[in-house]
Parts: structure tokens; C-alpha cells; sequence
């Protein structure tokens, strides 16, 4: 189990230049943009936009902070992100975001397809997962994690918990009122 302070990680501009990331996790660790398996980022959005091509990935991004973002195809499909909705799509769509307010924060998932497959689930209530997570995110409260190996850390506010080989059964336990989690849960190929 690796705990992950958001405010330790370094930004990073995005692979087309238009903005910065922060990358929570990536397998195998060290892989660049073009050769992971899977990686999980929180991004900067300060203007509207052209999303970074990812051929071969899927994705999906959840908004985490701000009004939301308008994501426009090239084949004129329209979803408009609102708050902690995640939202699917292919890495190599032509994707323009259209901010609907101010700057925004959204979480990401990157997998690469035909390598790993995954997906991301928000909670803001007490869980019990029989296959655990990869990754933890603590979007707002705190929350405390408990493995069936006996592990338990307690999340704040953008802290992360990862594991290399996602644990067994596991309970998240909400320590707040409005406590918010995001899991990601990977398997590859």
C-alpha cells in the first residue's frame, strides 16, 4: 500500500502542450505517454480546448472541481461533464472541451486497450469490496481503509492509497458527512 500526497506530485504538461497533469500512479512505473499499461492523472483545465490524442486508450475522466466541461467530437457529439460523473470515451477521438465556467480539475483514467481494462466508481457511502481497488482517490471528507491483510490508513482530501496487486476484500468507512471516493479498478490482459 502506497499513500500518495497530491501536493507531491509535479506538474507535467499534457502530451499536447495545453496544459499540466499530475500523475497519481502508472504501470509499469516510469512508462512515458506512448508504452503504459495503465495511468491515473488529475488535470489542470484553465481554458477550453483540444484534448491530447492517446490512440489505442480508453478513458475516462471524472470532473472533479468546476462548473464543467462541454466535450465536443468531430462527429458533433456533445456530453456535458457535470461533477463526479465519470465519462468514457476513445483516446484517439478528436475531443474539444468547452469550459461552462471558470478552470476545472478532472480525474483521468488511461488504459490501454487490448492490455488492461478498468473502471471508475464514485462513493459517498460506507463499502465493502470483495476485490478491493488499485487505487483510492479522496476527493472531499475522510475516509478510513481496511484490508483483509490487516492494512488501514485513513484518506483525507487529495491524498491517494495504490496498491502494485490490488488487495482482497477491503472496507471503506466514511469518517464525515459528505465524504466523497473515487475507486479505480484495473485488470490486464
Amino acid at each position: 500500500m502506497k499513500l500518495i500526497e497530491f501536493e507531491d506530485l509535479p506538474a507535467t504538461p499534457w502530451k499536447n502542450g495545453g496544459g499540466v497533469t499530475r500523475e497519481l500512479y502508472c504501470q509499469p512505473p516510469g512508462a512515458s505517454f506512448d508504452n503504459f499499461l495503465w495511468r491515473v492523472s488529475i488535470a489542470d483545465v484553465s481554458q477550453s480546448g483540444a484534448f491530447s490524442s492517446f490512440a489505442g486508450v480508453d478513458r475516462v475522466i471524472t470532473l472533479l472541481e468546476g462548473d464543467g466541461m462541454d466535450l465536443v467530437s468531430d462527429s458533433g457529439n456533445h456530453v456535458l461533464l457535470s461533477h463526479l460523473q465519470p465519462h468514457r470515451f476513445r483516446g484517439e477521438d478528436k475531443i474539444d472541451a468547452q469550459l461552462e465556467g471558470g478552470a476545472c480539475r478532472d480525474f483521468n483514467l488511461m488504459l490501454r486497450r487490448g492490455a488492461a481494462a478498468g473502471e471508475v466508481q464514485v462513493w459517498s457511502v460506507d463499502q465493502d469490496l470483495e476485490q478491493g481497488c488499485n487505487l483510492l482517490f479522496c476527493v472531499q471528507g475522510r475516509w478510513d481503509v481496511l484490508t483483509q491483510d490487516g492494512e488501514h490508513a485513513t484518506l483525507a482530501p487529495r491524498q491517494s492509497l495504490a496498491w502494485d496487486d490490488r488487495p482482497g476484500k477491503m472496507a471503506l468507512r466514511s469518517l464525515s458527512a459528505g465524504s466523497v471516493l473515487i475507486g479505480v479498478n484495473v485488470n490486464l490482459k
